[in-house]
């Protein structure tokens, strides 16, 4: 199926959609925890209180195919910067841009609200530094874990205030 094909839709999750979130997440997350080696990654970790907890500070946003769930990603601002986190996608529905797409898609909904993006990954995390890379993001710091590895926080300026480049 090509990334065309797809007729995807981001939209505000519920509560109700919680469960399949944390279960697609934890899906989601176990590439990374082969390449880290650490099978205990808060995003395999997290319970559904934890989620429903951060669900209260934070937008969670899914993307729906076919009336399923296969992504999703979190977002709030502060100071004048949109954080973007745990943008993660169906194993099943990988390499097909879509991640690429959600980010670009979440920028453009509060691109009126910031002046500034920032995500961040792991330091191991190769795919996913080059696609923030290829984005625009830029190496801000790098802080260490209790896993033994350092997170690398990007950021990117908000040059593109009010342009929508791609809808999802």
């Amino acid at each position: 199926m090509q990334n065309d094909d797809l007729k995807l839709r981001l939209e505000p999750a519920t509560i109700q959609d919680l469960d399949q979130i944390l279960q697609l997440q934890k899906k989601a997350f176990q590439d990374q925890a082969m390449i880290y080696n650490d099978f205990s990654l808060p995003p395999l970790t997290q319970t559904i209180d934890e989620l429903k907890a951060e669900a209260e500070l934070k937008t969670i946003y899914k993307v729906v195919v076919e009336g399923k769930i296969i992504a999703s990603v979190r977002c709030c601002i502060k100071d004048d910067t949109l954080y973007i986190e745990k943008l993660f996608v169906d194993p099943d529905f990988q390499n097909r841009g879509i991640g690429t797409r959600i980010m670009y898609e979440i920028e453009d909904k509060h691109s009126h609200l910031v002046n500034r993006y920032e995500l961040f990954t792991g330091e191991k995390s190769s795919r996913n530094l080059h696609v923030y890379k290829k984005s625009g993001y830029r190496e801000a710091r790098r802080e260490p874990t209790s896993h033994n590895f350092f997170l690398v926080y990007m950021e990117k300026s908000n040059d593109n205030r009010g342009t929508d480049r791609r809808n999802l």
